[in-house]
């Protein structure tokens, strides 16, 4: 079995990819590590016709459904080499290898999260890590950014833009440069160098933090700016993509190929705005793209 495209990342891209190469009636299997950011998001907030919110999880259930209508195959594997054969290509997983005209890397972003179990039921419903998707849920209210140095930095002045109730803890304990720490003092944001000892939650509402010196601090929404997401171009490099300094894979803005032939690359992997109206467009453009790729081949 040669198929006629392989995607590697069942998150947004990947499946609103899938959905449309169904829809041209093409041969195609997407690898997914059910891993992904999207997985973990509890609500979306700014997307068209989803006022009240939606789930990754939703999302991610209710794209498979859909895909797997129009004769989408999906395994969960994690993938763990890419090779360019003669005429196709090549994916290994631990358990199987399978063969594709074409490719589309749709492997997203993994955020660097500090270690707290309670965090992970809030996310997406008072604990957030984008600013242009959640910063107008905080609204005049009080958060605290769970951060580390100029990361953590730069999301509390973000934040300014909808709220002047920001706590910021520097939990990784990196470098606040002077001119940061200045504009921080200029709006008011009190800085806390001690780390967190404890996240105060119940179920999905956070509460607040408890820190190292004993400590306490309390509000009902945080965000998380850690910094070292992982960005997860490891296959795109096997296969010779080439990418930005920061590791997203460069692509065609029109086709979203690479400057590998017949391998794509859409969603967070690609533009950095990480958004999911972004990677749903991502994916869309790529499937015809690949599409055309896969007519020329027949």
């Amino acid at each position: 079995m040669v198929y006629d495209c392989i995607i590697i990342g069942g998150g947004i891209a990947g499946l609103q990819a899938s959905i449309q190469l169904g829809r041209y009636r093409d041969k195609v299997l997407v690898i997914d590590a059910e891993d992904g950011r999207s997985s973990l998001c509890r609500c979306y907030h700014n997307i068209l016709g989803w006022p009240e919110g939606i789930s990754g999880a939703t999302l991610r259930r209710t794209g498979r459904r859909q895909a797997e209508a129009l004769g989408i195959e999906f395994v969960e594997e994690t993938v763990e080499k890419a090779s360019k054969q003669a005429e196709s290509f090549c994916v290994a997983t631990e358990e199987n290898v399978y063969q594709s005209h074409t490719l589309l890397i749709a492997t997203g972003i993994k955020d660097h999260l500090p270690a707290f179990d309670a965090l992970i039921p809030c996310l997406g419903i008072s604990v957030y890590i984008c600013p242009d998707c959640d910063g107008f849920e905080v609204l005049d209210k009080e958060v605290i950014v769970i951060g580390s140095g100029k990361a953590g930095a730069g999301m509390a002045l973000a934040l300014t833009n909808w709220s002047n109730q920001i706590h910021l803890i520097n939990h990784g304990q990196q470098l606040i440069d002077e001119e940061m720490q200045s504009k921080l003092n200029e709006y008011g944001i009190q800085t806390f160098t001690e780390q967190i000892a404890e996240i105060e939650a119940e179920g999905d509402q956070f509460r607040g933090v408890k820190l190292l010196d004993g400590s306490s601090l309390e509000a009902n929404h945080a965000f998380v700016a850690m910094g070292g997401n992982e960005v997860r171009s490891q296959l795109a490099e096997q296969l010779g993509v080439e990418l930005y300094k920061n590791k997203h894979i460069l692509v065609d803005p029109r086709t979203k190929m690479t400057n590998v032939e017949n391998v794509f690359a859409a969603g967070d992997i690609v533009a950095h705005s990480e958004q999911v109206t972004i990677a749903m467009g991502d994916g869309m453009q790529a499937a015809i793209w690949i599409h055309k790729k896969i007519k020329q081949q027949h």
